[in-house]
């Protein structure tokens, strides 16, 4: 299955493509449903497009959000730059954005987003007859019912489904909530969610004021909640099913998350023992797992506030050269590094690793090159170390957590 990992930013699309993503989805600075997260300018997204292309990763752009008159409007020209710029496929939920991408970007794929709600064989089959070449699957489904939709539809039309990361109390994440409590300008719909499912929520009786304790904790009542998505254990079954590509959701989520969670994937994906991949995705920042709908109905979770979170990312390796017998390390760093502390280092294709930030010193070397598309800010705190092993550009250090 192909393997699509989240891009909330450059530095999570630079991340996701060293890590192994076959693909990437992102937005510009409108049309997509996290319109929040750092997203990417025109500038940005043709180098980021060159930069994925470079790595054998494709490139998904979410337009994914109910399409009013002025965002129709201002549609076209996106598009054909899209198109222009060699993006691989677009990710729509609406009729006039479909017909609209056909016309001004016919180079490329269009997708359906799980925002459409598609359940049934025939509701797919009638996407594919108006162009679709893929359909993200709704977050309801169970596998019984994707199989049977497999069956059923057009064999050309590729499926996707979720395999991790956040859900949502609403069906297939259309939601009024933020709207109707924050204003228009935070609608869910429109990419601005502002998540007050995640609040603490109590009953309070009408009449009397009394407020009626539903299952409750310390901190309060989560009713709204949801946990969130983990099928790592599951990926067999999913391909069993009928899946062609699986989903990490996480666009709002930061940059060891995307590290970590298309790591873990990529390396059982690739047949590696799920442990310790499965263990891996708990020191990520995450609500606790479920199996979604998948096997029945998902669990809630009214007793937690935030999220659980047992590693912090220190750094991400900008260059390794050999010297004297060892490596010297160059390390951007966005959280405090300590001189000598032990700290862990994920790689492509390697067991998760251990080395100490042996002689670590402020490094600030002019002549080291930068590009667009580099992790970090030059603004960050840039430092050098030696270590016993090689690191490859990209590879994230970060701090041991409970390990």
């Amino acid at each position: 299955m192909e393997l699509l990992s989240p891009a909330g930013g450059p530095e999570q699309l630079r991340l996701a493509t060293h890590f192994g993503a076959d693909a990437v989805y992102c937005a510009g600075r409108r049309w997509g449903m996290r319109a929040r997260s750092e997203n990417f300018d025109d500038d940005e997204l043709a180098r980021a497009v060159a930069w994925a292309h470079g790595r054998a990763t494709s490139v998904h752009v979410t337009l994914n959000v109910i399409m009013r008159d002025d965002d129709i409007e201002a549609l076209p020209p996106y598009l054909e730059f899209l198109d222009h710029i060699g993006v691989d496929a677009v990710i729509v939920a609406d009729l006039g954005a479909l017909a609209l991408a056909r016309h001004h970007a016919p180079h490329v794929a269009v997708h359906l987003s799980t925002q459409a709600s598609v359940m049934s064989a025939a509701t797919a089959d009638t996407w594919a007859g108006l162009g679709v070449r893929r359909v993200v699957l709704a977050r309801e489904m169970t596998l019984a019912d994707i199989a049977k939709l497999r069956r059923r539809c057009t064999k050309e039309l590729e499926l996707e489904a979720f395999a991790h990361g956040s859900l949502c109390m609403a069906y297939s994440g259309r939601c009024l909530l933020s709207a109707d409590l924050m204003g228009a300008t935070r609608s869910a719909n429109f990419g601005a969610c502002a998540q007050p499912c995640r609040w603490g929520w109590h009953l309070v009786e009408e009449k009397t004021g009394a407020e009626l304790p539903i299952e409750t904790d310390e901190r309060g009542s989560y009713l709204l909640s949801s946990n969130d998505l983990c099928m790592i254990e599951h990926l067999d079954e999913l391909a069993e099913a009928g899946v062609d590509a699986i989903k990490i959701e996480g666009r709002a989520k930061g940059s060891y998350y995307t590290a970590c969670v298309t790591n873990a994937y990529r390396h059982v994906l690739d047949g590696a023992p799920l442990e310790p991949w499965r263990a891996e995705l708990d020191y990520v920042s995450h609500r606790p797992y479920s199996t979604g709908f998948y096997f029945g109905d998902p669990t809630q979770n009214p007793g937690r506030v935030g999220y659980a979170r047992e590693r912090r990312m220190v750094g991400v390796v900008q260059s390794c050269q050999a010297e004297f017998g060892t490596f010297v390390v160059e390390l951007i760093c966005r959280n405090r590094a300590v001189r000598d502390e032990d700290v862990l280092v994920l790689s492509p294709g390697e067991d998760v690793r251990k080395v100490t930030l042996a002689g670590l010193e402020e490094w600030d070397d002019e002549s080291s090159t930068w590009n667009a598309l580099d992790l970090m800010s030059k603004t960050m705190q840039r430092y050098r170390f030696r270590s016993p092993l090689p690191l490859s550009r990209g590879d994230v250090v970060c701090d041991e957590g409970r390990s």
